[in-house]
């Protein structure tokens, strides 16, 4: 029921005592003769009435607007937006650093198997990573070395997130291109790398970066060397990422391209089964990548900055 004029009154009286003055409801039930009990229930109906809005000032709430939309957007479980150093890239990369450190901290616990990517926002990760306790956790790598780049090599870096958290590692020893599929299918049927991967896919958390496709400093093609001529044919062709590896395309379908044939990798739809996956990047360069392989459905927790986390948004409103 609708309350009358003066009940409406005696509610609003309730409501700027309790809101504007901030005086505790005890307080109100003495100033108004009125019981506690009273007080609340007046206070309850003048929220259920539409008469209390509250309203919630703080720089941190475009972050937390941006993680909602994301999450709604993609039907992830986790989506971590840090500040962006305007700028300077790497300083932006370190603060995204240090949201999948904390993150990745948030999720493990003793016993876990964690299967991580080889790339530089790893790197970084484990760079910001400063655990408060010894974790009795196994690294497993989802992907074979690259040569010549140690520092974002997978073995690398599953040596370094080891000995951070106090745990093993378990290193492979393969290449992550191979030169055709048949050599890949011989690569994949040797023991030790064949273990590795199992051990991969069954692991409880999963850490793994996203790569672009255009640019000097894409990732894949420095592992990769291809010429511009054939840079451009992939792009035409639909492909805007590098997940794991794998080339993907717009839609988040894995590419048909021969590339992905000679892979010693784990498979996109494999991560996808691992029960937490966090992927990380960040930088312009990264939106199309970040897009694609989100509309794959490869991973459940995303973890980037608020410059790259707008224009991801803008982008898919371009594209509906």
């Amino acid at each position: 029921m609708t309350p009358n004029p003066e009940q409406m009154r005696l509610i609003a009286q309730v409501l700027s005592m309790h809101y504007e003055d901030e005086r505790a409801q005890s307080d109100i039930a003495k100033a108004l003769d009125l019981s506690t009990a009273k007080v609340n229930r007046l206070i309850k109906q003048g929220r259920e009435l539409g008469m209390v809005q509250i309203t919630i000032k703080s720089p941190l709430m475009r972050f937390f607007d941006l993680e909602r939309e994301i999450t709604k957007r993609w039907s992830l479980k986790r989506c971590l937006v840090v500040p962006s150093v305007t700028g300077s890239a790497p300083s932006t990369l370190n603060e995204v650093g240090k949201g999948a450190a904390k993150l990745l901290l948030d999720v493990i616990r003793d016993g876990d198997k964690i299967a991580i990517s080889g790339g530089k926002t790893l790197s970084v990760l484990i760079e910001n990573l400063m655990p408060g306790a010894e974790y009795e956790v196994e690294v497993v790598p989802m992907t074979g070395g690259v040569q010549g780049q140690h520092y974002t090599d997978v073995n690398h870096i599953a040596t370094q997130l080891a000995d951070k958290l106090s745990g093993r590692a378990r290193l492979i020893h393969a290449p992550l291109h191979a030169d055709s599929e048949g050599e890949r299918d011989l690569v994949m049927s040797v023991r030790s790398v064949r273990e590795v991967m199992d051990e991969a896919r069954s692991a409880n958390v999963a850490v793994v970066g996203i790569g672009a496709v255009v640019g000097a400093d894409s990732t894949y093609y420095l592992a990769h060397p291809v010429s511009d001529v054939e840079r451009n044919r992939l792009y035409k062709t639909g492909v805007r990422s590098e997940f794991l590896g794998h080339l993907i395309q717009e839609d988040g379908s894995v590419s048909g391209n021969s590339y992905n044939s000679r892979l010693v990798a784990l498979l996109p739809q494999e991560l996808a089964r691992i029960p937490v996956t966090i992927a990380i990047a960040s930088g312009a360069e990264k939106v199309e990548p970040i897009a694609a392989a989100l509309n794959g459905g490869y991973f459940n927790s995303l973890v980037t900055d608020e410059h790259t986390a707008t224009a991801l948004l803008k982008q898919e409103v371009l594209h509906a």
